[in-house]
């Protein structure tokens, strides 16, 4: 649609968060529209058909804490097919590299972490995870290599108080059409405004001037809800200035977690919804979905500063090193086996400058920080915002749900 000149509430962001505070103002009887900077709804949510027969989601796959995820019964309501195949993450297809023994040793060593995890957040102390970490334990690289996937980062960038705040049922399942795909339908029908890139909010008056890329618009209310990298670099300016909002965003970055999506030929010879690891005593790692929902293909992910080098080794470098640790496991004929399709690359992504949230150490408290209404007609939110559910979808989504009923509050007291 159109910029309109005035509006009662814009949202900047068309992800989960925009998404939820726009379904969330619907039949409010207040104008509203979401203002998107790409050409397309999702933000860290898209899906890819990487192959004919090959769906591919770049940003969120899994829906995390399933049973409580609202994302499963927007999928019902739209007809989209929730896969409850069991995540292959706690198991190894093949013993190379990574033999039965050394598995079970690794998972003893990765409870007793968090287990001295939880102990140390309940001193109220807020220590990076890395000290967490037994001293000497062959497995800490390792453990290291799951943050990278699971916080974007390493363990001395992750704070602890933050990590144990994250609540995980540990019931995932995924969307047999793709995560971004269900997320693109629910956003179908909001209003919104795509190629419109916000750049200034002027909250100094009575009604707020936004300065988009398609000229002005004037609010009443305005909900923030891009990646706190954009915040943390002023990519957005706000005048008046908001310090705060700065430096909660600054203490709260995005990590990195990549994906890569390999074809597969002769599939059958590799277990559906299998999983593959190796290098178990570095960090830099990746770990492989095999045959995803059956498909022909492997998924590699790869997290952290790893993540980062190959993403700036330039096109093809994910690729080039998920092959190289496949074949290194399963044998040099997967060389001639596998064929580049796709790739992530978040950190280059201008509209992310990364993938999901954590917290610094000593900086757990900035998500409520980052997540206050400024002044009764700024309001904020995203997945860093969540209390509970950082780094996810659903946390995203309920965060917008939250942002829209502090305008509606804020509205009635008008």
């Amino acid at each position: 649609m159109s910029l309109p000149s005035e509006i009662d509430v814009a949202i900047i962001g068309a992800g989960a968060a925009g998404l939820g505070a726009a379904h969330a103002l619907n039949n409010s009887g207040l104008s509203v529209i979401v203002l998107e900077a790409r050409e397309r709804v999702g933000g860290r949510a898209h899906t890819i058909m990487a192959a004919p027969d090959i769906s591919f989601d770049l940003g969120c796959g899994w829906l995390h804490s399933a049973d409580k995820n609202p994302f499963v019964g927007i999928a019902a309501q739209l007809n989209f097919e929730v896969d409850k195949t069991r995540p292959p993450w706690r198991e190894q297809s093949f013993d190379a590299g990574f033999p039965l023994q050394e598995r079970q040793d690794f998972i003893e060593a990765i409870d007793a972490f968090y287990d001295r995890a939880e102990r140390a957040a309940k001193t109220g102390k807020d220590p990076a995870a890395s000290t967490c970490l037994e001293p000497g334990n062959r497995w800490n690289p390792m453990i290291d290599a799951l943050s990278t996937y699971i916080n974007g980062c390493e363990l001395d960038l992750v704070s602890t108080l933050d990590m144990e705040a994250y609540e995980d049922t540990e019931i995932n399942w995924r969307v047999r059409r793709g995560y971004g795909a269900l997320i693109g339908a629910y956003g179908a029908s909001c209003p919104r405004a795509f190629n419109c890139n916000v750049t200034r909010i002027d909250h100094s008056g009575k009604r707020l001037q936004i300065e988009t890329s398609k000229g002005m618009l004037t609010a009443g209310k305005v909900i923030v809800t891009v990646p706190t990298n954009l915040i943390a670099d002023q990519a957005i300016g706000f005048h008046p200035p908001l310090p705060e909002k700065v430096d909660a965003a600054r203490g709260l970055p995005l990590g990195l977690a990549d994906k890569v999506m390999l074809a597969l030929d002769q599939p059958e010879q590799l277990p559906k919804d299998g999983n593959l690891r190796g290098a178990t005593m570095r960090t830099a790692m990746g770990t492989f979905h095999l045959r995803p929902f059956g498909q022909a293909c492997i998924e590699g992910f790869f997290g952290g500063s790893f993540a980062q080098a190959l993403e700036d080794a330039g096109p093809g470098a994910l690729a080039a090193q998920s092959i190289d640790e496949i074949a290194a496991l399963l044998g040099n004929d997967y060389r001639r086996r596998l064929k580049p399709l796709s790739e992530s690359r978040w950190s280059h992504d201008p509209f992310a400058r990364g993938s999901y949230s954590h917290a610094l150490p000593g900086h757990a408290g900035k998500r409520a920080v980052l997540a206050a209404p400024v002044d009764g007609r700024l309001f904020f939110a995203g997945e860093a915002t969540s209390p509970n559910f950082f780094s996810t979808a659903h946390g995203a989504l309920e965060s917008g749900q939250r942002a829209a009923g502090e305008v509606l509050a804020a509205q009635a007291k008008t």
